[in-house]
């Protein structure tokens, strides 16, 4: 990669929006978001900066090769640094193990290793065929949907653990798409969306003895730039959404899950929510952030009125059987008796 292509977007204290309060507490933190380019990727990206962060934003749209929507990563860099960190733009695919591999490593030299690493490929909506049923959907774009928005996740976590075992802690975001188990709509959405919290869950447990918290977070019914497209609206005018959609008026810009990336970042006890899925909402209440408004959405407040309560959110009681399973405490007697796992090689 040559140093044209890097994009490294740092800018000065002129470059940052005027008049914002820094709250530096990530300052000297290192993140990488996956899937910076739009969305809740781009909000997470600028949430981190908001502390004090420097932020890699990846993805594969860029001012020299343009996709099939206008945001780039560059765009996303230039957000981090305006908000007080230090943005870097890095062109990867992550679907392709050697291009991952290459920026960990770039990471790791110039940066002495990764502190925070959010999964937010996505690039999903073309693929995911709502309302067809499954035995009619698309086998090639289930299999373009599962390397796109699964796959991805898998080779990035690979090959960034490694250097985040260098830094004295770390946090692994996985974004998915609601805080509840139950069904999502459609076939592979439902596969994918549950699969990235049960990833998150998966690497806590394997991450136990280290100190890296693994979770999943979700935002509500997120006011992406897409989505907005969709509704014809704006952000200026995006209640009149509501009108095609009456649940749109509860929405959330993708900055409100990035402020709650962000805080759980910055959460010297983060370690205690391993393995589970957290909901923009929620962490809202708990940390005290707001959208970009000023407002605090809650998405699940909205549910119970328009539906009848109770949301069903994956709590405690929901995760009671994923913890303490049958080969987990098999494996814990192996290791208390210094033996390794006996299916391994």
């Amino acid at each position: 990669m040559d140093d044209d292509s890097k994009n490294d977007i740092s800018g000065t204290a002129e470059d940052r929006a005027p008049g914002r309060e820094m709250n530096g507490d990530l300052q000297g933190r290192v993140a990488l978001v996956a899937g910076a380019t739009r969305g809740a990727g781009r909000a997470i990206a600028r949430a981190l900066g908001e502390r004090g962060a420097t932020v890699y934003c990846t993805g594969r749209t860029t001012r020299i090769t343009p996709g099939r929507r206008p945001e780039t990563i560059e765009e996303t860099a230039e957000l981090v640094t305006r908000a007080g960190g230090r943005g870097i733009a890095r062109r990867v695919d992550h679907t392709r193990p050697l291009e991952v591999e290459a920026l960990c490593a770039e990471i790791g030299k110039d940066a002495g290793g990764i502190d925070i690493l959010v999964n937010d490929v996505w690039g999903g909506d073309r693929y995911v065929e709502f309302g067809v049923p499954f035995w009619e959907c698309s086998l090639d774009k289930g299999r373009l949907l599962i390397e796109q928005a699964l796959w991805s996740h898998l080779v990035t976590s690979r090959h960034a653990v490694p250097w985040m075992l260098e830094r004295p802690s770390g946090l692994i975001v996985e974004v998915t798409d609601g805080d509840h188990f139950g069904w999502r709509g459609e076939w592979l959405y439902d596969l994918i969306k549950m699969a990235t919290i049960r990833l998150a869950f998966s690497m806590s447990r394997e991450l136990v003895d280290r100190p890296i918290t693994a979770l999943a977070v979700t935002p509500g019914f997120l006011r992406s730039e897409e989505m907005l497209e969709r509704f014809g609206v704006t952000e200026e005018n995006w209640r009149d959404g509501a009108a095609k959609d009456p649940h749109f008026i509860a929405s959330e810009t993708p900055l409100f899950v990035g402020r709650a990336v962000a805080a759980l970042a910055a959460d010297p006890e983060v370690g205690k929510k391993a393995g589970r899925v957290f909901s923009s909402w929620d962490l809202a209440k708990e940390y005290g952030f707001v959208d970009a408004d000023g407002s605090r959405p809650d998405w699940k407040s909205h549910w119970e009125r328009a539906f009848g309560g109770p949301y069903p959110t994956a709590d405690e009681d929901a995760y009671a059987t994923w913890f303490d399973g049958p080969v987990e405490r098999w494996l814990a007697e192996q290791k208390a008796r210094g033996e390794g796992d006996p299916r391994g090689a």
